[in-house]
């Protein structure tokens, strides 16, 4: 990984720095802020940061079901730090700290380009599953 980076496992969150790197990777609107700290709070397992010069440069969620399946979710990584491995190391932290918690299974959904990532570079097998769109 190219420069000094920090990985941290449930980190202080910040909502406008989570919001900032989401709307940096995926675009959104220039002042929204989403509530990271109460979604953590609430729905999480654990998360983990990238952290270079104290700026949060990737993030993954890991939600759970209470037992033994943990979810990642909102894996980000900020464009101008994409392509060094931080991607990978905070899903294999977040993987750690999911079988540290108890959880025997890590699922994830990813969409047909992020594959090389996913089960390439992470290690993710295929599986069958089922997914029901619940909006229009």
């Amino acid at each position: 990984m190219a420069g000094s980076t920090d990985i941290r496992v449930r980190f202080e969150p910040d909502d406008v720095a989570l919001s900032r790197l989401h709307r940096a990777a995926f675009g959104g609107h220039e002042d929204g802020v989403a509530p990271w700290t109460a979604r953590l709070a609430q729905h999480s397992l654990t998360w983990v940061g990238a952290f270079r010069s104290r700026e949060v440069v990737a993030f993954v969620n890991v939600c759970w079901d209470g037992g033994v399946h943990a979810f990642l979710m909102d894996t980000v990584v900020h464009p101008d730090h994409q392509r060094q491995g931080l991607g990978k190391a905070i899903v294999a932290r977040a993987a750690g700290a999911a079988a540290e918690s108890g959880c025997h299974w890590l699922h994830v959904d990813y969409q047909p380009h992020l594959a090389d990532f996913y089960a390439g570079a992470c290690g993710f097998r295929s599986t069958d599953a089922g997914l029901l769109r619940l909006t229009r």
